[in-house]
């Protein structure tokens, strides 16, 4: 259900009786309670912070806890795929909990090799080769061979999970005009080219066109190289109907394209519309993996 403190627990409630897919809510019991989910696992107790200690390491401290619990439910078989609802990365940062975000903690819950950050909608699909870093450090990580890491398990998770026989994927550039020949930087040449040699994909594309042409249907998902300039294009095409997907897990797990929205929280005006969509699409990935059309039981 994510931070308390946010929409997590509204619009994941909102999320519950989607038609065919079993529902278990885990987060504090008595955020739960409101709920009133026929499913819930309980980790631990929310009272605002008032006589707690530190509301935002307590906050952090419950959000962790029930991704782990999400996991442990799901190793032992309880449920098929894992969603999640918004967190707060300064408050799971404040509990001990030392990641750049969710995809990053389950990835080492789960003991999976490599991970990519994919927001997709039924417009377009984007990838992030570097996620929550500071610009400045994103592009010293920014090498031929994460790109190609990230890259390869792009193709096989859209070929596994979505069923591409064939995905068509483009290099977005980092510099404007892809670099003008290196007028404008030589990381194309140098980092994105021989990437995208190795990976057989087209590109590295200007940004400022390479999205357009993704979603008038030229490629099945782009590789933006850092956090921004694919998340601004996501959400520009599709916000609030898109759908966060961690490729690499052994678990299916999405969320929402939205934050914690704290400043609305409570109030009755949460729009659960990426929600319902993040379990519709965990539980669409189930379905492809699996025979049959069979009750999908997911984690929120």
């Amino acid at each position: 259900m994510g931070d308390p403190r946010g929409i997590g627990p509204e619009v994941a409630a909102a999320a519950l009786g989607t038609p065919g897919i079993e529902v278990t809510l885990v987060g504090p019991d008595d955020v739960i309670a409101g709920a009133a989910a026929a499913h819930a696992v309980g980790v631990g107790r929310w009272d605002g912070g008032e006589g707690s200690g530190d509301a935002v390491a307590l906050a952090g401290r419950l959000t962790g806890r029930a991704v782990e619990a999400a996991v442990r439910l799901w190793k032992d078989g309880r449920v098929d795929a894992i969603v999640t609802a918004p967190g707060d990365k300064r408050a799971l940062n404040a509990a001990g909990y030392r990641f750049p975000g969710h995809t990053e903690l389950l990835r080492d819950l789960t003991g999976a090799k490599q991970v990519a950050m994919m927001l997709a909608s039924d417009r377009l699909r984007v990838v992030l080769v570097t996620t929550h870093l500071a610009l400045r450090d994103a592009l010293s990580i920014l090498t031929p061979e994460r790109i190609v890491e990230v890259g390869r398990v792009t193709r096989t998770f859209l070929q596994s999970w979505f069923g591409l026989a064939e995905p068509r994927l483009a290099l977005c550039a980092l510099n404007p005009h892809a670099g003008e020949g290196g007028l404008f930087g030589h990381e194309e040449e140098r980092v994105l080219r021989p990437a995208a040699e190795t990976l057989g994909v087209v590109g590295p594309l200007p940004a400022d066109t390479v999205f357009v042409r993704a979603m008038r249907g030229e490629f099945d998902a782009v590789l933006a190289p850092y956090h921004d300039v694919g998340m601004t294009a996501i959400k520009v095409a599709s916000f609030g109907h898109a759908v966060n997907v961690t490729l690499g897990l052994p678990v299916p797990r999405t969320s929402p394209d939205h934050g914690t929205a704290m400043d609305i929280a409570g109030r009755g005006v949460a729009d659960a519309s990426s929600m319902k969509e993040a379990v519709k699409v965990a539980a669409g990935i189930v379905r492809r993996l699996r025979e049959g059309d069979g009750v999908m039981r997911v984690m929120t």
